[in-house]
Formats: C-alpha cells, structure tokens, sequence
C-alpha cells in the first residue's frame, strides 16, 4: 500500500491548501482530522476550507454533525477508516489534513483497551470545574495520574476528565493503558508532511487569521451559536470560540478590541503545543513555495 499522506503542522501554517494542492497531483480527496471542522455551524474560527477549496478536491468530515454530537477520538478513528476504504474502492488517493493530533495518532497507531465513556461521571466533572475552575480537575487527575497530567493543559478539560473517568472506572491510571498500547506500531505505512515556517512567520500568520476573523464578524457568530442553544457544547470549548463564549456570558461589555488580542494569544499558545507534539515526530517540511509537493512523499 502506498504510505497515506497526512498533512500536519500547527494552526494557521497552511495545511488546508498543501492538503488541496497535492489531492490535485494525485488524483485525491481529502479526509479531515480536525475534531471542530466536522461539526455545522461553527464556521469563521474553525478554518475550515473555503468554497473555493471544496470545490477544487471532495472533502470528507467536514460540517458533517450537530454541535450537540459527541465525536471523540474512538468514533473518528471508525469514521476515518469507512471514508479511506470507500476512497481508495474508487481508485482515488485519500489524503488526511488536520491539527487535532490526538486524532492523527488514533488513525495511525489505534486506540489503547480503556473502558467507554460514561455520561454521569463526565457531567459530575462539568459541574466541578463550574464550581471550582479546571485547575481543580488537573489537581485531581494529577493525584491518581501524575504522568497524564503532566502532559496535559490544565485548560484541556475533555482530556482531563477522560484521565479521570478512566481511574474511576477502573482503578487504573490511563497512562498505564496507554503504555500497554505502546503507540509503536502503525496500523498501515504514513507519510506525515508540513509546511515549515518559523516562529515570527506563523506568529504573524496567526495575527493575520484572527483579524480577518474578527472582520468577518466572529463575535456575531458566537453570539448566534449561544442563542441556538450550543453555548455549552463541545466546539464552543475551542480556542477563540471559548474566549468569546466568557467575554458574552460575563456581565460587562465587550471590547472586540481587547477580545481579539485575547483570541491571537490563546491561537499562539495553541501553536505551540502544536509544535512542541511534531517536536518528536519524523516530518517531511516542505518550504513554504514548494512546487514538487511529491517529493514530500519519498
């Protein structure tokens, strides 16, 4: 089999377009990896393609559930893999693009045996970190599992909860079920590629994406989301969209102005956990004015 294409790099680095460009060489379509561009609605800070890209190559999993559905890492894995046999039964070239990299390990390595989620426990921890903020629940998790936590963003409530629902269930730490699985063995042969930029070039491509959002009217989206009722949904926990969502539940005024730079920070912060993941991981980083895009694949 062919080693399948999947278009890595931090946020605002150009991966939907790399991603396009080379489903065009190779005869392809594009299978997204990305846990908020799957879900409607939530459109102007998700990055998803514009319509002159999903018009150029067919794009899979995007826009294509409520922001009411829980699509966790287990359920895209089993969406992934229908949506590559299909491409593949036609003759064509799947390719995989996308920044949610707990997702591109899912689809390359598989999962670790852990119990299923449970829906009482989850919302025991929603009303805790209401109650008490999310470092609360890092410190908690930290206390049954300190390797996970370490490796988690006290912010990163859903990852954070899991550890913890894992432990509960079943008396085990999930680091421990994660170091069984290993994640040594790929499922079938990859070919990660990026883009490679440095810090101040992707910095000001973060600057230059957030501002356009914020004048394509973010704040009006967000405000629309909440009055359709997905002010608590998962999407809405997203960076930029979780900025937005406090400022408007706060009881004050918002000031775009301040908000914006809040957003560019939070996007910043997210590069890089981003690169600091691709840090250890074996990338074909291509230039940004690359034209032999198939040299990424050798």
């Amino acid at each position: 089999m062919r080693p399948l294409p999947i278009i890595v790099g931090p946020t605002a680095s150009g991966k939907t377009e790399l991603a396009v460009r080379l489903a065009e060489e190779l005869g392809g379509e594009v299978v997204s990896a990305d846990s908020m561009q799957l879900y409607r609605h939530f459109d102007i800070g998700t990055g998803k393609p514009n319509q002159m890209e999903l018009e150029r190559v067919p794009h899979h999993l995007i826009d294509e559930f409520e922001p009411t559905q829980h699509i966790d890492a287990a359920r895209f894995q089993q969406l992934a893999d229908e949506r590559l046999a299909d491409i593949r039964s036609r003759g064509r070239q799947p390719i995989v693009c996308g920044g949610t990299f707990l997702w591109v390990r899912a689809l390359i390595f598989g999962l670790a045996e852990a119990p299923p989620q449970s829906a009482h426990i989850r919302q025991r921890h929603r009303s805790r970190v209401e109650r008490d903020g999310r470092p609360a629940l890092h410190e908690e998790l930290r206390s049954v599992d300190p390797v996970l936590a370490e490796k988690l963003n006290p912010n990163d409530m859903v990852r954070v909860s899991r550890g913890l629902e894992v432990f509960e269930l079943t008396g085990r730490p999930l680091s421990q079920w994660q170091a069984d699985h290993g994640f040594r063995e790929p499922r079938f042969p990859v070919r990660l590629i990026g883009i490679e930029r440095s810090r101040e070039q992707l910095d000001e491509r973060i600057r230059v994406r957030v501002t356009q959002m914020f004048e394509q009217g973010f704040v009006a989206e967000v405000r629309m989301l909440r009055d359709r009722g997905f002010a608590d949904t998962r999407p809405m926990r997203s960076v930029g969209y979780r900025q937005i969502n406090d400022a408007l539940t706060a009881d004050s005024p918002v000031d775009e102005a301040e908000l914006q730079l809040k957003v560019y920070r939070a996007h910043r912060v997210y590069a890089r956990r981003q690169r600091t993941w691709l840090r250890d991981e074996k990338v074909a980083w291509l230039a940004p004015d690359e034209t032999d895009l198939k040299r990424a694949l050798v």
